[in-house]
């Protein structure tokens, strides 16, 4: 019996030793089925989710009685103090008024969209509306709702009343990525996430998931079954790990490869806009693989600052608030960028691109078409009795405030005091155009 027992604790000490690492629930591929399904709503004489009634899932078996719910179950946590690792979403109680979301992924928190302001621009009664903060994802157990002004996707035509978290994201993650670059929904078995600085890379007996376990080609959300199949595959990127994380004394880059813009054209189509010439009619802004910066766009980037300051390096020249794509697929260069050190912030070079989100968050932000900054106002900061900048007071400073209070505001901005930016710094489009 002695030996029976030597022997088992040798063989689990080498299962230790040779297991692989943990992941995340997700894994970059499919997960634990009874974590977003129910067979019977019941475990134990009780219900397993307070969402439907005991022996009632909800569609597909969800826990949750549509899909963002499901979803939101783990993503949303009350009583959370945030920022908090995965969550992209903060519940109602979490922030009341005056109190900005707790979440700072670089995706956004959407529960900015449940924050409308009322404030005055030149004497005018104005509304900065939040459902037009961001992608308006229908949750009926955490209360969001479909958008009621955009009735479709802005250039396409998919539903509002349909959009939830699967229809960007694949939530069995089937997308994966093999040793040569090709990405498919069959073939060598996900090993873990393809997501992130640290993540393995693919081998020759297991492939890794894609960025986000997002849809590719292909892809049919759920929500809208024998339509709206994507015709663009997934981006290239990768983020830091530790992503979720305020930017107060470093910066969070995410490092965008290249493909971004297309992808938000499976529905956002009528947007997309890689090929240009400077100055030609019926422009929309450029974004897009083939958007490239251009010599002048380039030198701006790298040499400001903000406001007034032109005395930038290409070094040290990345900002946030206004990222780029690299136009690369090279997951060994994306990953020695995306980091959360000051030594990641390198500027953009004839390779780079605009994309979607070198101006949106992908989530929700605090302002209007879900930007990165404001945009409602000439000016993002104004300045105290001794030139010192600081976020404006909506009391004092209505209009450039626009409804948020100073707190909102740096939460807004991740975080960052307002002596990142000029007194009176006008808008981070002067990143690439530094007209101010």
């Amino acid at each position: 019996m002695k030996k029976v027992t030597q022997v088992s604790l040798a063989v689990a000490a080498s299962l230790l030793i040779s297991a692989p690492a943990a992941f995340a629930f997700h894994s970059g591929g499919v997960a634990e089925c009874e974590g977003c399904h129910t067979m019977h709503n019941s475990l134990d004489g009780a219900a397993m989710t307070t969402a439907t009634p005991q022996f009632q899932a909800g569609p597909y078996l969800l826990q949750g009685n549509d899909a963002s719910s499901a979803c939101l179950n783990c993503h949303q946590h009350a009583g959370d103090t945030g920022p908090s690792s995965y969550h992209i979403s903060t519940a109602d109680a979490d922030m009341p008024a005056g109190t900005a979301p707790l979440q700072m992924t670089p995706g956004g928190d959407f529960g900015w969209l449940k924050k409308t302001y009322n404030f005055l621009v030149r004497g005018t009664s104005t509304t900065n509306h939040g459902e037009r903060h961001g992608h308006n994802v229908v949750a009926a157990d955490f209360g969001y709702v479909a958008d009621s002004t955009l009735t479709v996707a802005p250039g396409g035509s998919y539903p509002a009343a349909n959009l939830a978290c699967s229809s960007c994201h694949d939530p069995h993650g089937k997308y994966r990525r093999d040793a040569s670059g090709n990405i498919a929904t069959t073939g060598l078995p996900i090993k873990n996430s393809g997501s992130y600085n640290t993540s393995a890379d693919p081998t020759s007996w297991g492939s890794v998931g894609v960025f986000r376990i997002l849809g590719g080609t292909g892809y049919q959300p759920k929500s809208l079954a024998g339509s709206f199949g994507f015709t663009q595959q997934v981006p290239a990127a990768v983020a830091p790990s530790t992503y979720n994380r305020t930017e107060a004394a470093t910066q969070t880059r995410v490092a965008y490869g290249n493909n971004m813009s297309e992808w938000c054209a499976n529905c956002h189509t009528g947007i997309l806009r890689g090929s240009f010439t400077s100055g030609m009619g019926g422009l929309s802004h450029p974004a897009g693989n083939g958007a490239k910066l251009g010599t002048d766009i380039i030198a701006n980037y790298n040499a400001y600052v903000k406001s007034g300051d032109m005395s930038g390096t290409a070094a040290t020249a990345y900002n946030s608030l206004a990222p780029f794509e690299m136009g690369t697929t090279d997951y060994t260069a994306m990953k020695a960028v995306a980091l959360n050190t000051d030594a990641a912030l390198g500027g953009p070079d004839s390779n780079s691109n605009v994309n979607c989100l070198s101006c949106h968050r992908a989530h929700a932000s605090a302002f209007e078409s879900m930007l990165r900054y404001g945009h409602a106002n000439e000016f993002m900061t104004v300045a105290d009795a001794s030139g010192v900048s600081i976020y404006p007071d909506p009391v004092a400073n209505a209009a450039q405030a626009q409804g948020l209070s100073v707190a909102e505001s740096t939460a807004a901005y991740y975080g960052r005091p307002a002596t990142k930016f000029a007194p009176y710094q006008r808008l981070m489009c002067n990143k690439c155009h530094a007209k101010d």
